[in-house]
């Protein structure tokens, strides 16, 4: 072998090796810089069936029914999501409480995934013995400091949740539209 061709293959074989490292170390560094796909709360098990509204129960749909699932009530105009969205948009309005439904909703579906009965048994409130529950994962203390008047009393009720949310949303972020993660 002359020296020019070891010269050349020790080069090719260095380019290759600093290469290869280089490809590797980037892979690594790539897949630790990749966001993971969020973790919505931990689902329960959610039955439904209609039920009379009580008299105390602030929140009806026009049949004067409402709807339960799980633990919480559901009630809303058509008992889904886009009915609480659209239920609680109204009340928003009529509060003076800012947002959206393109807001309400995105923040819905990264939280709990469009689950009224969702949980979080796992982060840092739930540690502390205050889980967040709902469409919007709120914890009891917000709920109470920012639950709106006109909504059911409870944490789970998909309307008054999405509304409690939206009005802390506007205390400190100013609008729910403004909250792009965990808030």
């Amino acid at each position: 072998m002359t020296a020019i061709t070891r010269t050349s293959r020790l080069a090719r074989l260095r380019t290759l090796t600093v290469t290869g490292i280089a490809t590797t170390g980037a892979a690594a560094v790539a897949l630790t810089l990749m966001p993971a796909p969020a973790q919505a709360a931990e689902a329960t098990q959610v039955s439904t069936g209609v039920v009379k509204a009580s008299a105390n129960d602030s929140h009806t749909t026009r049949s004067g029914t409402a709807t339960t699932a799980g633990k919480g009530s559901t009630s809303g105009t058509a008992g889904n999501l886009d009915g609480w969205i659209k239920q609680s948009l109204a009340i928003m309005k009529a509060k003076g409480i800012p947002g959206s439904y393109d807001g309400l909703r995105r923040n819905i579906m990264r939280e709990s995934g469009g689950n009224p009965n969702a949980q979080n048994n796992w982060d840092v409130n739930a540690q502390k013995g205050t889980p967040s529950k709902g469409l919007l994962q709120v914890i009891d203390p917000t709920f109470n400091a920012f639950h709106v008047d006109g909504t059911a009393n409870s944490v789970t009720d998909p309307v008054a949740n999405i509304t409690a949310a939206a009005n802390y949303a506007a205390h400190r972020y100013g609008s729910i539209d403004n909250v792009n993660s965990a808030y």
